[in-house]
């Protein structure tokens, strides 16, 4: 079934995609740009001219963020269903599609990363080697390129390109490969998900990630790391009330 429009909610003049798993899976068929927000990404709009035209410029975000669900709940009376990067993840990968051999092409933040995550893959039944996967350079801050991945996607064509970086990275990157790729995969930013999957980062159970809990479970494996970022998170609330729909830069 494709999405209805009333399935949509413009938010910090990004479009959101409000309904359920299924629709959500359902749009990767159009390809383009799907990313998943988090909270201290949001925030970073702010003050990063590349990192906000990346997220407006995508052709579809979703609501990841539990902290945007309930401040938009008290600001608009809009119950927005949360669709968080993991669990469209765990839906992804039952795609009969998405399981073929040659459709996916995944981007990692480290040999390591890469070896324990594809090999997480296989024993689901995937099949991605090396060949269909590219351990990211670090990237600096502002505009984003890198040749060699955009020749290596063009030349491999994937209808999936799954790109597993940071936040606020990740966005801008699959923002120059939707511009500059000349055919249209799905190009999706889902983060740390396959991590959680594959051990490479802390578990987060099912229950808790329906519950909006995975940040917790976050902040009890690496405190020193996840504690000041989701403490910073916090000014989505003052930023949501004075844009709420509207785009910072309008």
């Amino acid at each position: 079934m494709v999405p209805m429009p009333n399935e949509f909610s413009h938010i910090l003049g990004i479009r959101f995609f409000t309904g359920g798993l299924a629709g959500a899976i359902q749009l990767t068929s159009a390809g383009g740009l799907l990313v998943f927000p988090s909270a201290p990404v949001l925030v970073a709009i702010e003050n990063n001219g590349h990192h906000r035209a990346a997220l407006e410029g995508s052709d579809v975000a979703f609501t990841d963020s539990g902290l945007l669900v309930c401040i938009w709940m008290l600001l608009r009376r809009e119950r927005l269903e949360r669709l968080s990067g993991l669990r469209f993840l765990r839906g992804l990968l039952e795609v009969t599609e998405f399981r073929r051999h040659g459709a996916t092409f995944w981007i990692m933040p480290s040999a390591d990363d890469a070896m324990g995550n594809l090999t997480w893959l296989a024993l689901q039944g995937l099949t991605p080697g090396m060949d269909d996967c590219y351990v990211a350079p670090t990237y600096p801050d502002g505009h984003l390129s890198d040749a060699v991945l955009l020749a290596t996607i063009a030349a491999r064509r994937p209808r999936y390109v799954i790109i597993n970086l940071g936040g606020g990275v990740q966005e801008r990157l699959g923002y120059f490969l939707r511009t500059n790729l000349s055919y249209r995969p799905a190009i999706i930013c889902t983060g740390a998900a396959i991590a959680f999957l594959s051990g490479r980062q802390v578990g987060i159970p099912v229950w808790a990630d329906r519950l909006m809990l995975g940040w917790l479970f976050r902040c009890f494996a690496a405190p020193h790391k996840f504690l000041p970022r989701y403490w910073k998170a916090l000014r989505l609330i003052p930023l949501l009330w004075r844009h709420r729909s509207n785009s910072i830069a309008g």
